[in-house]
């Protein structure tokens, strides 16, 4: 049977991580290995230090040699150790040497399960401040199947033993959690935090697997780090599970589209393909080292007051199915998005945008809490020689194409604003497709929960037959009148 979940009562008071500890050991069925490599065995400490551990741990190891690590995990082929292709083989390696080892028969009701971590702690220097990769396989009933949850970290104190310290912390979290708390994912990922602050750790990726989060879908627990304040930003690729931003942006050409895409239109096509063309022509710039973003941000998310989870799932499901990669992040200025990128890389990167954005970062409201103002954001925004892909605006009155041309800034911000533009960091996309420039995802959007006609043929090709398929967006299918 599984584990009886304790109500939500008992989080009021949020148990110590002895209390915890203790419980995990009391549970007689609850078995398993600690594989801990980098940072010490912070975690299984705790076990052993709450007592009756032995009914509890079948192994605990690290092992911390790479030449050792390798002859027990094998050999990864870009020869790093603190990566999550290790993780999973830690954590498979040793669940099948504990369902070899101990007897079913013997222990008919014993839950397996294996907790690993990989990590680099602090450098001497203090440069790096260390990250690792952190996770659980295990059942909630004996002999059921396997389920996973895998998290990475990145560390903010500057003190390898503090770091340790919370390493350990969290990891009591996570095995707790994965017991006590699995049929509320969400609710999981907040517990993640008991007795540790935000500004200790960063946990910027989770994947939940197998058959008890069969309906979990991991975009949104993307968002819910976002939403609580683990994290930035996040990302996911087509396939619906989140990526590392480290995994896909280091050493990359980036060229980021943001909007509200809701839904995603011709003209965000359109954008991203004349502007991804313009970028593969730049100086330095290859194909197969290029990742493009469409990036929302939280405050988009927000723009309707509370953040709508179905929303956003709306949109999310419609880019994947687009086949691109999707970033939601709390950067509601771009030059923190630009500084965001240059943590993984110092190659070429590019921003393509619509007029109203480009007025909007020559708006000196949005930079009064930089002590240098407009200028300092500007100094970040383009330091990396940043290009602008500017998409035009047609008046839908007049008829008047807006470019950076003729596009109109503050009177202050004229002579900023021309600096760049002659500088070539402001560049015209010129090869798009004046046919859909009055094509408006607003105007979509009212179409579709209007039940209106001719909608679809604004979208791209098969974008209309998933909202309806779907129902998304509250899309309802018209009444038939007889």
């Amino acid at each position: 049977m599984p584990i009886t979940i304790a109500g939500d009562k008992e989080f009021e008071n949020i148990p110590s991580i002895h209390n915890k500890t203790l419980r995990i050991n009391m549970n007689e069925n609850i078995y398993g290995t600690f594989a801990e490599i980098g940072a010490g065995q912070e975690t299984v400490r705790h076990f052993f230090r709450a007592g009756g551990a032995s009914g509890t741990i079948a192994k605990a190891m690290s092992a911390y040699d790479k030449d050792f690590s390798d002859a027990v995990y094998g050999i990864e082929e870009d020869r790093r150790y603190v990566t999550e292709a290790r993780l999973k083989k830690m954590l498979s390696h040793e669940t099948q040497l504990l369902e070899n080892r101990i007897s079913r028969e013997k222990h008919p009701n014993k839950m397996y399960f294996t907790y690993a971590n990989t990590v680099a702690t602090i450098d001497f220097a203090k440069k790096y401040k260390g990250h690792g990769w952190v996770g659980i396989k295990y059942q909630v009933e004996p002999q059921g199947g396997f389920n996973e949850i895998i998290i990475h970290v990145r560390f903010h104190e500057n003190d390898a033993r503090l770091q340790q310290l919370t390493l350990g912390t969290l990891g009591v979290n996570l095995i707790y959690g994965a017991y006590y708390k699995y049929d509320s994912p969400k609710k999981l990922l907040r517990y993640l935090y008991d007795h540790v602050d935000k500004d200790q750790i960063e946990i910027d990726m989770i994947n939940f697997e197998g058959p008890q989060f069969e309906k979990v879908d991991n975009r949104l627990m993307s968002l819910q780090l976002l939403k609580n304040g683990f994290t930035d930003a996040v990302m996911f690729g087509p396939d619906g599970n989140n990526i590392l931003a480290a995994k896909i942006l280091y050493k990359k050409n980036i060229l980021a589209l943001r909007g509200s895409f809701r839904p995603v239109t011709k003209v965000n096509m359109d954008m991203y393909e004349q502007s991804l063309e313009l970028f593969l022509n730049e100086n330095r710039v290859q194909k197969e080292n290029t990742e493009v973003l469409f990036e929302i941000t939280l405050s988009n998310l927000r723009a309707e007051g509370e953040i709508d989870e179905e929303d956003f799932m709306d949109r999310a499901r419609l880019l994947c199915s687009l086949g691109q990669t999707v970033m939601i992040s709390n950067f509601q200025e771009y030059y923190k998005l630009v500084e965001y990128f240059g943590r993984y890389t110092k190659e070429r990167m590019a921003l393509a945008m619509g007029v109203n954005n480009l007025i909007d970062i020559f708006d000196e409201q949005y930079y009064r809490h930089l002590s240098g103002g407009i200028l300092e954001a500007f100094g970040k925004l383009f330091f990396k020689d940043l290009r602008v892909y500017l998409y035009p605006m047609k008046d839908p009155e007049t008829g008047e194409f807006t470019t950076s041309e003729n596009l109109k800034v503050h009177p202050r911000m004229k002579e900023l604003y021309k600096f760049f533009k002659y500088n070539g960091r402001v560049v015209d996309i010129e090869d798009y497709d004046p046919e859909i420039l009055t094509i408006f995802s607003r105007e979509v959007l009212r179409m579709i929960s209007h039940n209106e006609e001719g909608w679809e043929k604004m979208l791209p090709e098969d974008t209309g037959k998933l909202i309806k398929e779907q129902h998304l967006f509250d899309y309802k299918k018209p009444a038939v009148v007889n």
